[in-house]
């Protein structure tokens, strides 16, 4: 764990802070027992917060848990990724310590905790250092938002280049990853602006613009989301039209033969009678009468359907 103290930092082993230190103890991808034996034996932590810790699948949340335990708030927060996937981690913390736990290697936690090394006045306070990891947590929301809006866009282009293939089950799957994406951030940033609230004990007030500065780029995220969700229910909508407009060319064209060559049956079937009578019968260009019959009766058609724009 790493240890502030007098503008300093360095890591020492693991054991409660004294009244002039703030610790920052990381626990990655630990076995149960260690984090049971740190978060309930060393630094008393609410019986809660080390169920939560131990069995991760929280929704973004932060409680506050006053004595007789070591008066402290755990944070459920989730960081997201370009694939659409999400990682979590529980943060706990108090006046003097900060405790994340992680399940999975996260690599923006982890140089947050190198540099803190370098740069002491990151751990200052437990706000400041909370601060930080919301931050970098929140920036990479953005970088989902960024491949949604991408995927949106070509699927617009390929619903106007391509109306006949099925985009349905990939604006679906979209669909399902914006609402799962949407619920993650709108929870994040109601603990956010818990966070910010003058009452919450751990952040000090000159820390409050920052938590305010997080909470206006995850509003942005969710404002993003719901737009992305409208586009694509548009996209459905746009496909459905797309379709019922390909459908209407397709039985026009249809209509428009078939117009053409209703007048042709009737004179094919007509002189194809077998009845005596008939005098076309018996002229020498009787064959090219009807052929010549039909021609202009295919043309005169055709101008017509080109006068009405129907072609």
């Amino acid at each position: 764990m790493l240890v502030y103290r007098n503008g300093c930092v360095q890591e020492e082993v693991l054991r409660l802070p004294q009244d002039d230190e703030i610790v920052w103890l990381h626990l990655d991808n630990q076995p149960d027992d260690v984090l049971k034996h740190a978060l309930e034996n060393v630094f008393r932590c609410h019986p809660l917060v080390v169920e939560d810790a131990l069995h991760f699948g929280q929704r973004p949340k932060l409680d506050h848990y006053p004595g007789p335990y070591t008066d402290h708030a755990a944070m459920s927060f989730y960081i997201l990724r370009a694939d659409f996937s999400d990682e979590e981690f529980c943060l706990v913390m108090s006046e003097r310590f900060v405790i994340t736990v992680t399940k999975t290697n996260i690599y923006e936690i982890q140089n947050i905790y190198e540099n803190a090394k370098k740069f002491p006045e990151t751990m200052d306070s437990p706000g400041r250092l909370v601060y930080h990891l919301l931050d970098i947590c929140v920036d990479e929301y953005f970088t989902v938002i960024d491949k949604l809006e991408e995927s949106i866009d070509e699927l617009q282009q390929q619903v106007f280049d391509h109306p006949e293939m099925n985009t349905g089950q990939v604006i679906f799957e979209l669909k399902r990853h914006v609402h799962k994406l949407r619920r993650l951030a709108s929870d994040g940033r109601n603990v956010v602006g818990m966070l910010s609230h003058e009452s919450f004990p751990y952040t000090k007030e000159q820390h409050e613009m920052y938590f305010i500065d997080v909470y206006d780029h995850i509003s942005r995220v969710v404002d993003a989301l719901d737009a992305a969700r409208d586009d694509l229910s548009g996209l459905l909508d746009l496909q459905t039209a797309q379709r019922g407009n390909r459908m209407n060319e397709v039985m026009k064209t249809l209509t428009i033969i078939s117009t053409i060559f209703l007048p042709l049956s009737f004179i094919v079937g007509l002189y194809g009678m077998n009845v005596k009578g008939i005098p076309e019968y018996t002229w020498s260009f009787g064959y090219a009468y009807v052929w010549s019959l039909m021609i202009a009766v295919t043309v005169a058609f055709v101008i017509y359907f080109k006068k009405k724009k129907w072609l």
